[in-house]
C-alpha cells in the first residue's frame, strides 16, 4: 500500500510476515534532483517485492536515492544493502552503524550478549533457540555498507523539507528522529509509536536504556509537533498526549517490578516470566524463545533503572545476579 501523506512524501506499508509488528512504515521523499527513503523494511523477499513494485509506481531511480536508517534493528535497515547503489548515500548514527551487516554475526558479539543471558538467568538452551530464530540474526543486512555518519543537530535536505537529526537513544543506543521545524513534522522511527509501545531492551553490561528513552522522550516533549510518522502503525497528532502515555505506561512497569521483588529476590528471567505480557499465549512457558528474549530483555531495562535510583540492589549469586529491594 502506498500513502502520499505529505506533498512528494510516501508512506509505504512493509509487510513483516509471522512478526508480531505485522509491517514497518517506510517513507519515500522525492524530488527533482534525489531521492530519500527512509528506513527499508526486513532483508526479505516479502520486503523486496514490496519496495520493487513500488518504486516502479513511483518512478523513483534507486541510482538518484539516499537512504536514512533510524537505528539498527533488521526491520529497519535489513534490506538497506540490497537497495542501495553506489551513487546512494546511507546515512546513520555511529553507535548503531557498526551493528548493521554481516558485523552483527561477529563472534565477540555474540560472546558478550551470552554472557549477559546468564547473568540473568537467561537459559542457555533457550537463548540458543532465540538467536537462531530471532528475525534480527535471520533478516539482517548481509553485505557491509559505507554509511555518512549523522548526529544530533546534522541537518538534512531533500526537496521542501529541511530535517535536523535528533539524538533519541533509548530503543537503540543510536536511534535518531528527523524533524522539520517548518513543518512540525517529526519522522519518529521507533521512538515513539502511536498503537504498540517501543520496546525497552538491555543485554549490554553498562547503561541505562530506559532512563535514556524518558529523557529523550522529554527532549521531544519540548518541541512543537503537529504530524508524527512513526516506523510503526499509524501516524498521528498528539504527540505530547503519546508521550506521557508512554511515561506513565513504564511507571506502570516499574512499579511492577517493584511489587514482584516484595516476593523476594529474583534474577531477571525470573521477574520476566512474572510480569504481564500484551501476548495470546496463556502462560510464560508457553512463550516462543525469541518472545521470552524480548520481554527479558524489558524486564533487565526496568531493573536496571529501579537500580541506579537505588530502589533495588542486584548480587550476584552462583553465576546469576538476584535482585531485592533496598
Amino acid at each position: 500500500m502506498i500513502e502520499e501523506v505529505l506533498p512528494y512524501m510516501f508512506r509505504l506499508e512493509v509487510p513483516l510476515p509471522n512478526n508480531p509488528l505485522k509491517a514497518i512504515n517506510s517513507y519515500i521523499i522525492k524530488s527533482k534532483d534525489r531521492n530519500l527513503i527512509i528506513d527499508t523494511g526486513m532483508n526479505r523477499e516479502e520486503c523486496m517485492a514490496v519496495f520493487q513494485s513500488s518504486l516502479k509506481e513511483l518512478d523513483v531511480n534507486l541510482g538518484d536515492t539516499d537512504f536514512f536508517i533510524t537505528h539498527m534493528h533488521a526491520d529497519h535497515s535489513g534490506l538497506v544493502s540490497e537497495l542501495a547503489t553506489d551513487s546512494s548515500g546511507v546515512y546513520c548514527s555511529l553507535p548503531d552503524s557498526v551493528l548493521i551487516g554481516p558485523v552483527i554475526s561477529g563472534a565477540d558479539w555474540y560472546s558478550d550478549m551470552s554472557k549477559v543471558a546468564g547473568l540473568s538467568g537467561f537459559p542457555e538452551s533457550e537463548f540458543q533457540e532465540a538467536v537462531l530464530k530471532h528475525p534480527g540474526f535471520k533478516y539482517s543486512s548481509r553485505k557491509p555498507l559505507e554509511f555518512n555518519i549523522l548526529k544530533g543537530g546534522d541537518t538534512i535536505s531533500i526537496g521542501d523539507y529541511h530535517f535536523t537529526c535528533l539524538e533519541t537513544p533509548g530503543h537503540t543506543d543510536g536511534h535518531l528522529c528527523l524533524y522539520d521545524s517548518d513543518k512540525k513534522l517529526l519522522m519518529s522511527g521507533d521512538h515513539i509509536l502511536q498503537d504498540i509501545t517501543p520496546n525497552i531492551s538491555m543485554w549490554s553490561r553498562v547503561g541505562n536504556p530506559l532512563k535514556d528513552f524518558i529523557n529523550s522522550l522529554d527532549m521531544i516533549y519540548g518541541l512543537e509537533v503537529d504530524l508524527v510518522l512513526p516506523g510503526h502503525r499509524r501516524v498521528f497528532n498528539d504527540c505530547k498526549g503519546r508521550i506521557e502515555e508512554l511515561k506513565l505506561h513504564h511507571q506502570t512497569r516499574a512499579q511492577e517490578v517493584l511489587t514482584i521483588l516484595e516476593e523476594g529476590a529474583a534474577n531477571v528471567y525470573q521477574v520476566a516470566s512474572r510480569m504481564t505480557w500484551d501476548l495470546t499465549y496463556r502462560s510464560w512457558d508457553l512463550f516462543p524463545a525469541p518472545q521470552k528474549w524480548f520481554a527479558t530483555g524489558e524486564a533487565r531495562a526496568h531493573l536496571r533503572y529501579l537500580e541506579e535510583d537505588s530502589l533495588i540492589k542486584g548480587e550476584l549469586v552462583n553465576g546469576n545476579i538476584l535482585y531485592s529491594l533496598i
